[in-house]
């Protein structure tokens, strides 16, 4: 029997579901999109039509992909976060929802410096946060600071691919050293860093483990280590009253304000994700 593009769509979320994929109606859709080379706008409009032989083998050899653990955004080769499509690769982590956090506390932090402000987005990965930024501040400059040469090709792409040429940057730098006399006078630094305790690597998800890339992932013995050096070396880097703002693992954030404290940050605030889970800690440099 023909099967139509909403057969097709029910039987991948079906399948997704069966096997615990919390997102399954989401990932479906965007494994079918992908398969049949459409939009969603256009995988809407289709449901009704036939499918051909060919796009239910491609669709059902994604979905074993799927199934062995493989991230739908590294699948598709994209992912959006905070509104903007990203594209994806095996050498950035996938942007989250719970980043989704730090985007808005650095967004509201460069409204308030006004016009001409600066964002640094450390540890930039596929540059979500810095793109986040300069997409809805229109009045702001943004450098996205990564070292791995993979991750930066993605950056500079997704720069393009946003058409935001004008106004971000995307620099080699390794935030494990101090910043250099081109890196001064931010008004935010926004960084995402590795922060899962080298020995919890083998114990997570096969998703993650397998999947995605350890530098991004590996902060040191107790996952603090870019905190530490960040909070203390990249100082230099903020111009007075300027913030840094962190993205922390779950139960790292009153170490991480403990860091900013002994490194005299002032005026030290954390905020909940989504999930009431403490995610966001900043501070600012006033001395």
């Amino acid at each position: 029997m023909a099967t139509t593009y909403n057969n097709l769509f029910l039987d991948t979320r079906a399948r997704l579901k069966k096997a615990g994929v919390e997102a399954a109606q989401l990932e479906a859709r965007e494994l079918v999109c992908y398969a049949a080379d459409k939009s969603r706008e256009q995988l809407y409009r289709d449901m009704p039509l036939y499918v051909s032989a060919e796009l239910e083998k491609r669709v059902d050899e994604l979905v074993q992909r799927r199934l062995d653990g493989e991230p739908v955004a590294y699948i598709i080769g994209e992912w959006e976060f905070y509104g903007l499509p990203l594209d994806i690769s095996h050498d950035v982590l996938i942007p989250r929802m719970d980043t989704e956090l730090l985007a808005e506390r650095a967004i509201l932090k460069i409204r308030e410096a006004g016009e001409g402000a600066r964002a640094l987005d450390l540890c930039a990965g596929s540059g979500c946060v810095g793109l986040a930024i300069a997409a809805n501040c229109p009045q702001c400059r943004v450098v996205l600071g990564e070292l791995s040469e993979g991750a930066l090709r993605i950056c500079k792409q997704n720069v393009r691919r946003n058409n935001l040429n004008a106004r971000v940057s995307c620099l080699s730098v390794n935030a494990l050293e101090p910043p250099s006399s081109a890196l001064w006078d931010f008004d935010v630094i926004a960084c995402n860093p590795p922060y899962i305790p080298t020995g919890d690597i083998p114990n997570l998800d096969v998703s993650v483990k397998d999947y995605e890339p350890h530098m991004a992932l590996d902060g040191g013995e107790d996952g603090l280590d870019y905190y530490r050096f960040i909070a203390e070396k990249w100082k230099t880097a903020l111009r007075l009253g300027g913030s840094l703002i962190f993205e922390v693992g779950i139960g790292q954030a009153p170490q991480v304000e403990k860091i900013l404290a002994q490194c005299g940050y002032e005026d030290i605030k954390t905020a909940a994700d989504t999930l009431g889970i403490w995610r966001v800690v900043e501070g600012t440099a006033n001395n």
